[in-house]
């Protein structure tokens, strides 16, 4: 189960990514940061804070026993 979510995740950053929507957007956000920019900005945490769960939850803790000399 988990892995699948992870893989749909995965997936469906990898869509958000190509932010073809933004392209010819020439608005400011807050006066000042171009949309894809913030986009850009607010997709960086959005994919920091995934891996940082995906290392925390699905981390393979036996590779790491092996790798420390254990069973």
């Amino acid at each position: 189960m988990k892995t699948g979510i992870i893989i749909f995740v995965f997936i469906a950053l990898a869509v958000l990514h190509q932010d073809i929507w933004n392209w010819d957007n020439g608005n400011l956000l807050f006066g000042f940061i171009p949309v894809g920019l913030a986009y850009h900005a607010g997709y960086s945490i959005v994919a920091a804070v995934f891996w940082a769960c995906v290392v925390k939850f699905a981390w393979p803790k036996r590779l790491e026993e092996w790798a420390d000399g254990g069973e």
